[in-house]
């Protein structure tokens, strides 16, 4: 599976260990899409790079992080075919595979620890969508 992930400044260091994390991943290549140090910088830049690529099939799926996640989730979900799930716990990472066949993570970097966050991202990466009647519902959002 190829995934591409990205992040702001406010999401960097959370970021880069799940980078880390997902590196080490049997079956699994990465793509970090910036930013590449924790200095200011702006969180549409790279949530565009991000949902660009997975829109256009570059990437299977996408992670993306930001201080609270809202920001990335806005500008990732104006994309065709692109559904962005901002997860803060398990649960919500499970149900957006599930229900909802997300196909970008979205996190908060100062919402979220490091070992919740790669948690949620295995389930992320590991769990399919259910399709069946949620498929259906799925098909209607775009």
């Amino acid at each position: 599976m190829d995934i591409v992930l990205g992040a702001d400044h406010g999401g960097f260091e959370l970021k880069e260990a799940c980078k880390v994390h997902m590196e080490s991943l049997p079956d699994y290549s990465v793509r970090d899409m910036g930013v590449f140090s924790p200095d200011p910088a702006d969180y549409p830049k790279v949530a565009h790079d991000v949902a660009r690529a997975v829109a256009n099939g570059e990437f299977d799926r996408g992670v993306l992080i930001c201080g609270t996640g809202l920001g990335m989730s806005i500008v990732a979900n104006r994309y065709k075919g692109i559904r962005a799930a901002l997860c803060h716990n398990l649960y919500t990472a499970r149900m957006g595979r599930q229900h909802n066949d997300a196909n970008i993570l979205v996190m908060g970097g100062r919402v979220i620890g490091v070992g919740l966050a790669l948690e949620m991202v295995d389930l992320f990466l590991m769990t399919p969508s259910e399709g069946g009647r949620h498929q259906r519902r799925v098909g209607q959002i775009d």
